[in-house]
C-alpha cells in the first residue's frame, strides 16, 4: 500500500504579514477608489490616476490610460476581487509605516528588482518604508 501523499498547509497572507510597525491608524490609512476589473491582493503596490483619482496597480512607466500611477504611493491593506464596477478599498496613504518587503504584491510591469527597488522609494517619499523583514 502506498502512503498517502500530504499536501502542507500554507495561510493567506495577513495584515500582520505586511505591517511591521505603524504609528496612527487614524492618520497612516485612507479609504480610495480603485480601478474596476483588477483582482488586487494585500499588499498590491498603487499609485493613483492623475485624470481621475482613481487608484490601480503602479506599473514601471507611464502607461496610457492610468497615467501617473506609475509613481506608487498607496499599499492595499485587504485583498480585493476584480470587479465590474470601481470598489472602495483602505490603503497605507502616508507614513510613518514599516511594511515588509515580501509582503508586497507589484504590478505585472515591475519585474526586477531595480524595478522594485524604485516603487519602495517612491513610497518611501509618502513615509511607507519597505525593510526586509525575516
Amino acid at each position: 500500500m502506498s502512503q498517502p501523499v500530504s499536501t502542507p498547509l500554507i495561510a493567506p497572507s495577513t495584515l500582520g504579514d505586511l505591517i511591521k510597525r505603524e504609528s496612527d491608524p487614524d492618520y497612516t490609512r485612507e479609504t480610495v477608489t480603485l480601478k474596476a476589473g483588477t483582482a488586487y491582493p494585500l499588499g498590491a503596490v498603487l499609485g493613483r490616476i492623475t485624470a481621475t483619482g482613481v487608484y490601480a496597480f503602479s506599473p514601471a512607466a507611464s502607461t496610457t490610460g492610468i497615467e501617473g500611477a506609475e509613481i506608487a504611493c498607496a499599499v492595499l491593506l485587504h485583498a480585493v476581487p476584480a470587479s465590474d464596477t470601481d470598489i472602495q478599498a483602505v490603503v497605507l496613504a502616508r507614513g510613518q509605516v514599516i511594511v515588509a518587503d515580501r509582503a508586497l504584491a507589484f504590478d505585472a510591469s515591475v519585474t526586477d528588482a531595480a524595478a522594485q527597488s524604485l516603487k519602495h522609494q517612491q513610497l518611501a517619499a509618502h513615509g511607507i518604508v519597505v525593510r526586509p523583514v525575516a
